[in-house]
């Protein structure tokens, strides 16, 4: 499940860890990051400015924070379930057009998934989760983020607004910006040319960020008597996950340029204009 799983109005204090250069700090928007900036394994390096990831826009700030100015983006991709869009649908930056892709398609119907009643009883809560293995349902998501119709129609599209030029900058993201953006970051790290310690690198970089935003919903479990510890698989990556969609891409397409391919149904010739537009050669 994703972060879906978490309460549909989640923390709103936009962490980041300023130290991070990939990082761009915002008191308007959460786990803002650049994904340039990174090494490939032949010498060349990521373009910066071109696309970014975060947390979902849901500040009223975020239209005119400075700082997000400052990035220029034309295009925002919304990658949340139609229910989390409804909910809280982003709040655009002045020049941006915003798209939403729902790679995981729930029930158009049913309301984003909501944990905040449960919380506020341990011993329910508990039951839940030991009934939903969060980081077994989380290692299940990954793997539908993959193999799953809706996700790869998805990311897909992603990856085609790219070509445009009248689309970039362009960012995108879901709910905290760990997980159905952490796979679309892999995906375009990896296009990029950015080797696997790269990859993995930036997919666990958002880690303190995402802890941090999470830290009063774990507060509150525990000020009620809960156990948080229940609740940290939901609220952070693992490598466990990461590992999981990269073996379906074996599993399903018997690696990652079969997953770009006949997964995305991307062809070579776009593969090679995404490619070099998200690096700075040599």
């Amino acid at each position: 499940m994703d972060d879906d799983v978490l309460p549909p109005h989640p923390p709103r204090t936009a962490g980041t860890v300023v130290d991070d250069p990939h990082a761009v700090p915002t008191p308007a928007l959460s786990n803002l990051r650049d994904i340039g900036g990174r090494a490939t394994a032949d010498g060349a390096r990521v373009r910066r400015g071109v696309a970014y990831r975060s947390a979902e826009l849901r500040s009223p700030a975020v239209a005119d924070d400075p700082t997000v100015a400052s990035l220029g983006l034309r295009t925002v991709v919304d990658l949340r379930t139609f229910a989390e869009h409804a909910v809280a649908p982003d709040v655009l930056p002045a020049g941006a057009q915003g798209v939403h892709l729902d790679v995981l398609a729930l029930d158009p119907h049913a309301p984003a998934a909501d944990l905040t009643q449960v919380l506020a009883d341990p011993r329910l809560a508990e039951q839940v989760l030991a009934d939903l293995d969060p980081a077994g349902q989380m290692v299940r998501t990954y793997v539908d983020l993959v193999a799953g119709a809706p996700a790869r129609r998805g990311y897909a599209t992603l990856l085609r607004r790219l070509l445009d030029p009248a689309d970039r900058p362009l960012l995108y993201h879901c709910t905290a910006g760990k997980d159905r953006t952490g796979w679309a970051t892999t995906v375009l790290l990896v296009v990029a040319g950015v080797d696997e310690d790269g990859v993995h690198e930036e997919y666990l970089a958002v880690n303190p960020t995402v802890r941090a935003m999470y830290a009063p919903l774990l507060d509150g479990f525990a000020a009620v008597g809960g156990d948080p510890e229940l609740l940290v698989p939901l609220l952070e990556v693992r490598e466990e996950y990461l590992e999981a969609a990269l073996d379906a891409t074996e599993e399903h397409y018997g690696g990652f340029d079969g997953y770009l391919r006949r997964g995305l149904g991307l062809h070579d010739a776009e593969l090679a204009e995404i490619r070099a537009v998200l690096r700075d050669e040599a």
